[in-house]
């Protein structure tokens, strides 16, 4: 069954009532750094932290004004009395938007980091079930060597540990504050005071700015969340793929009384894989948005103002979502072992041909010679001629090399599983160790913690 996703965590972070109640407190911040350079009076300071905003009373102001730092000012102000005089000194606005911003992609980045190690253990509970489930490898969509299913899921594991480490990297990067006044030089409001406020809001200090926060870290931000989402729509692909009808070595969750289409009550289609491919599409464009933000006139201009209001928090909404949903897809996923050896045996044994060439060659052909003797007999089994193992036995130049007996050894599935306790014990994926950090929870589940 599909677990059920709620939103609100998300949505919260990203409602008008968070965010402005992080540039209050962004505000209340460099008046309690005002205060210890003895610019506001310490006795003030009570009062100005009980200063509340009122949402009604700002959007009325904001009619008048058309600008919402003055309506959020104006409204801030009718709280405090006198005091209010002391709300916003030296700053710009951008002083308190673009921390206020950085306060709210770092809480989105916390969200998304458990998403991310919630898939992990998915991945890494449905690797370790299927690590010997045995199934055709396939490249350009064709029959290659045999693989295990478990190895796919833990090929997808391993570069979601690396997708977790970027998210991290992104968060310590946007994890900035500034106010250093209209154009980042100090010159209304001194660097300690920034210094001491972005402690109080836990964050660093950009070491130099201008009107804003430079927008190369929104974009490494944004590009890593379209990353994620690409690595999400590689996943949801191969199963959309292993969900053909011809196929179908694999399932996505369908549940008791779910519909596939409204003409054909057969169908059931991969559709919470297909939305997450749809998802991962537009978060490669807020990306885009977000590297043509970068460049801005001179020390600033607005016109990054109106998309980011847009892709910010649409991209931690939807990415919130895409990631939920496909580890309710991994949890839920049916597999069919039976199936996948069927379709490995529908290529007639083509799938041994270079454990024959390589047996050849050990027998002393040139590997021309061995490549030319395998494929007369791989392609006659192509086509429909026969068994590979039989042309093969039947071709007096291969059982003059390799006799009937030798070469029926070579057809062993197991040749193909014998390294996978090896791979497995690279990414921490033995039962052992998977179950000890797994009661510790999921983010211990890296290699470098093993």
């Amino acid at each position: 069954m599909i677990e059920r996703y709620s939103r609100s965590q998300m949505k919260k972070v990203w409602n008008d009532e968070n965010k402005f109640a992080k540039w209050l407190e962004v505000e209340i911040a460099v008046c309690e750094a005002w205060a210890k350079e003895g610019v506001v009076p310490r006795e003030a300071l009570p009062k100005i932290k009980m200063a509340r905003l009122n949402l009604k009373r700002m959007e009325a102001l904001l009619k008048e004004t058309h600008h919402d730092m003055t309506a959020f000012l104006g409204a801030v102000a009718e709280s405090l009395g006198e005091e209010s005089r002391f709300i916003h000194l030296g700053l710009t606005s951008s002083d308190v938007m673009d921390t206020a911003t950085s306060l709210q992609l770092v809480e989105a980045s916390a969200i998304l980091a458990d998403d991310v190690k919630d898939l992990i253990a998915a991945l890494g509970k449905r690797a370790l079930e299927h690590k010997y489930t045995v199934m055709a490898g396939r490249t350009h969509g064709v029959h290659a060597e045999p693989i295990t299913f478990g190895l796919k899921l833990a090929l997808w594991m391993e570069e979601m540990q690396r997708n977790r480490a970027r998210l991290a990297e992104a968060a310590k990067v946007i994890a900035v504050g500034k106010m250093s006044g209209a154009v980042g030089t100090y010159a209304t409001v001194p660097p300690e005071v920034e210094e001491f406020a972005c402690e109080k809001l836990g964050l660093m200090p950009a070491p130099v700015s201008n009107q804003v926060i430079q927008r190369d870290r929104h974009a490494q931000f944004m590009t890593t969340l379209a990353i994620i989402g690409g690595s999400l729509e590689k996943f949801a692909t191969e199963i959309r793929a292993l969900q053909k009808t011809e196929v179908r070595e694999a399932e996505e969750p369908f549940g008791a009384g779910q519909t596939g289409s409204s003409a054909m009550p057969h169908k059931r289609n991969p559709e919470l894989c297909e939305r997450v491919t749809g998802i991962a599409r537009l978060l490669r464009g807020y990306a885009v948005t977000s590297l043509e933000n970068i460049a801005l006139w001179h020390e600033r201009d607005i016109s990054h103002s109106s998309t980011e209001r847009v892709i910010l928090p649409d991209a931690c909404l939807v990415l919130d979502y895409a990631l939920n949903i496909f580890t309710s897809v991994i949890k839920g996923m049916t597999v069919f072992p039976q199936r996948m050896r069927q379709n490995m045996d529908l290529t007639r044994g083509l799938l041994f041909s270079q454990r024959v060439l390589l047996a050849l060659i050990d027998k002393g052909l040139s590997r021309q010679a061995a490549y030319k003797l395998v494929q007369r007999n791989a392609m006659a089994a192509w086509t429909g001629e026969g068994n590979f193992m039989d042309l093969l036995k039947a071709d007096a130049e291969v059982a003059a090399a390799l006799p009937p007996v030798e070469l029926e050894k070579v057809f062993d599935y197991k040749f193909y599983t014998r390294h996978v306790d090896d791979i497995f014990k690279r990414l921490g994926l033995t039962a052992a160790q998977w179950k000890s950090r797994a009661e510790s929870g999921p983010e211990k589940l890296s290699p470098q913690s093993l």
